[in-house]
């Protein structure tokens, strides 16, 4: 007499794990959409630098939250921003802006690999960061899309955006954008509205002090929007005024 059929086993739900696998094939669809968003986020980005290769920036990441931190005081408050071509800003203030954000400007891919290697030593030894070696264009990145915030997320950004300005946008590009969209006050957007609002002149009429004084301001405007001019302002707007005549703009 035959032995008796012994069930078969079903050897998919036997397996070790196989009770996880609709888990894994979800895991695996959320990091497909993940990666598709991020790959589409940057095709955006690399898209919108392309765009300013031909056209003027009406607005800027920086500008929209300075908007906003002004009308949570003021709902009626208004920037102070006026485009103007590159011809029409004082040779002065491109020397000046150079001289004080970005030496080698003209020499560097974006990034001065020597002045953030002193700044890493610098900033271990303090134990804080007391100082930044970012470029013009990883300032001009930063402002363009991205926050204030210091995150290691936004430096990855930072510097991905900075890749793409160098590689599309010419360096006279670069800094055409980057003097009529920094900060220079509060409220005080490029460098047309700071020669206005400080001096009472237009970008193009600012003499060599007075755009030594506006490129010492950068690193905090605000601050001197406020406060005025101060000992260390001085200081810094002399070492300017001597550095600026060797500095190269393009």
């Amino acid at each position: 007499m035959p032995p008796e059929a012994q069930p078969v086993s079903d050897s998919t739900s036997q397996r070790p794990g196989g009770a996880r696998s609709p888990v894994r094939r979800w895991m695996l669809r959320v990091l497909l959409a993940a990666g598709l968003l991020l790959v589409g986020y940057h095709a955006w980005l690399f898209a919108q630098v392309w765009w300013l290769r031909g056209h003027n920036p009406s607005t800027t990441a920086f500008m929209e939250q300075g908007l906003d931190r002004l009308q949570d005081r003021s709902p009626q408050a208004r920037l102070q921003h006026r485009w103007i071509p590159y011809e029409q800003v004082s040779v002065h203030l491109k020397r000046a802006v150079v001289a004080a954000e970005d030496q080698k400007f003209l020499d560097h891919e974006g990034f001065d690999l020597e002045e953030m290697e002193k700044a890493y030593e610098l900033n271990k030894r303090r134990g804080r960061v007391r100082r930044g070696a970012s470029t013009i264009s990883q300032q001009l990145a930063k402002n363009l899309f991205l926050s204030a915030r210091r995150s290691y997320v936004r430096k990855a950004e930072e510097a991905v955006i900075t890749g793409m300005i160098e590689l599309l946008l010419s360096k006279r590009r670069i800094l055409e954008i980057y003097l009529n969209v920094i900060e220079w006050g509060n409220g005080v957007y490029g460098a047309d509205a700071a020669a206005r609002h400080y001096f009472g002149t237009s970008a193009a009429s600012l003499d060599a002090e007075q755009s030594a004084r506006l490129a010492a301001m950068i690193p905090n405007p605000r601050f001197y929007d406020r406060r005025g001019v101060t000992p260390y302002l001085e200081r810094r707007t002399a070492i300017l005024l001597g550095q600026m005549e060797y500095v190269r703009v393009p």
